[in-house]
């Protein structure tokens, strides 16, 4: 399975900050807001990922992130000319997908928490049909909704509903199959003139092809697209990285868990890194790979 990075827009609700920089760039505590999507797809073992933005902001990704081998990974980048719908993903990446699976996830959520990996992974294992999260929150009408039976199977799909049928909302990761180009290819846009995600999924529902991962409370997902919610996600980062001596989102700690880079690699890349918190998490991640 291959993986899609969807980092383009305008970020009109962090202006005027976005005016000069993708929203994607801006800092979450102590790390780019893209490594957390990007570490997402790492623990899914997604190893091969297309980052989509805009065409001022790529070479700015480019220049954060290289071709990804340093995390033991292959980035490609394509330009978003105009924001047109989450599904526009998949027509921009039909030619990096190359007729196999995908796995959308939007540069602006943060998923964070125990059995985050097995969730995803799960996901990720998907060889047909379609694969959603469904994530509980005290105001679903700002996101989509999925709605299910007494029994717990999906069986309704809204976008941003007036009165919610459920509390639960679907977060922004997404797992497809071979297929999926040819479905947003078919989508019509909305009324707002975009290709929706959520009548992507609901053609996957209605032949009932659409299963859905429901995340328990031991993960938090946090979306990071305004102000209040960016500053929210900030602090709930540090508080956790301070509180147990940890990184959240580290790219080379996952890579070298995943077997991706070997500590001779890391060792390599921490010399060039300097004196900061990111960097120091790593020495010491070296020095118990060491003492082990």
């Amino acid at each position: 399975m291959r993986g899609i990075i969807l980092a383009g827009g305008a970020g009109t609700r962090l202006h005027p900050c976005t005016n000069v920089v993708s929203k994607q760039l801006l800092p979450v505590y102590d790390k780019p807001m893209i490594y957390y999507p990007l570490s997402v797809l790492m623990l899914a073992r997604i190893r091969e990922a297309l980052l989509i933005s805009t065409p001022q902001d790529l070479p700015r990704f480019r220049d954060l992130l290289g071709d990804g081998s340093r995390f033991g990974m292959r980035l490609a980048y394509a330009e978003q000319p105009r924001p047109e719908g989450l599904a526009q993903a998949f027509i921009i990446g039909r030619e990096f997908l190359a007729g196999g699976p995908a796995c959308l996830i939007l540069g602006d959520n943060l998923f964070y928490g125990q059995g985050l990996s097995t969730v995803v992974r799960r996901a990720a294992s998907i060889t047909s049909g379609a694969a959603i999260l469904a994530y509980r929150v005290a105001d679903p009408s700002a996101y989509g909704v999925v709605e299910f039976d007494a029994g717990g199977a999906a069986i309704g799909l809204e976008e941003k509903p007036r009165a919610p049928r459920s509390p639960y909302a679907v977060p922004g990761f997404y797992c497809y199959g071979p297929d999926v180009c040819d479905e947003a290819a078919r989508l019509r846009p909305s009324a707002r003139g975009e290709y929706e995600i959520t009548d992507l999924n609901r053609r996957y529902l209605d032949r009932g092809e659409l299963r859905v991962e429901v995340m328990g409370r031991g993960i938090a997902w946090l979306d990071t697209g305004s102000h209040q919610n960016l500053l929210q996600a900030g602090t709930f980062v540090e508080a956790i990285e301070t509180r147990q001596g940890m990184q959240i989102a580290c790219l080379e700690e996952i890579a070298l868990r995943n077997g991706w880079i070997s500590a001779a690699q890391l060792r390599t890349q921490v010399e060039t890194m300097g004196r900061n918190g990111y960097a120091d998490h790593l020495r010491r991640l070296l020095a118990e790979e060491m003492a082990a």
